[in-house]
């Protein structure tokens, strides 16, 4: 049988929190050290404070960050907008080639912390 090499961890796609800090991060045992509110911005905008963040927060040495995209509201300003686009588009950045030397895992915040409308999202170490 064909030696084959261990996948790397940066190549892989993020996954969901380990149990342990999920139930943490839930209960407030286990703290969100940095958050960032999205709400309001343009995709482009959202972005690039995303990434910004995120590589900012990772080099400070946090572990657990809070990213909330709103839940989507109704839009008044345009009958064919759409509505929740961050909420949407922000797992699939989180997911993309780019952050996965930096993104982990994430999933969804509790209740407390904005639920559907927000993320857990853990850092790989520096």
């Amino acid at each position: 049988m064909p030696y084959r090499a261990p996948a790397q961890a940066p190549s892989q796609p993020p996954s969901g929190l380990e149990r342990r800090a999920r139930l943490a991060l839930r209960r407030g045992s286990l703290r969100v050290e940095a958050r960032i509110d999205l709400h309001g911005m343009y995709q482009a905008e959202a972005h690039a404070a995303l990434v910004g963040f995120l590589m900012r927060a990772r080099a400070a040495g946090h572990a657990h960050v809070l990213v909330v995209t709103g839940k989507g509201g109704p839009s008044f300003d345009d009958a064919f907008s759409e509505r929740g686009v961050l909420r949407r588009s922000v797992p699939h950045w989180l997911r993309a080639p780019d952050l996965r030397g930096v993104v982990i895992g994430f999933e969804e915040a509790a209740r407390h912390h904005g639920g559907s409308g927000a993320l857990y999202v853990r850092l790989r170490r520096r």
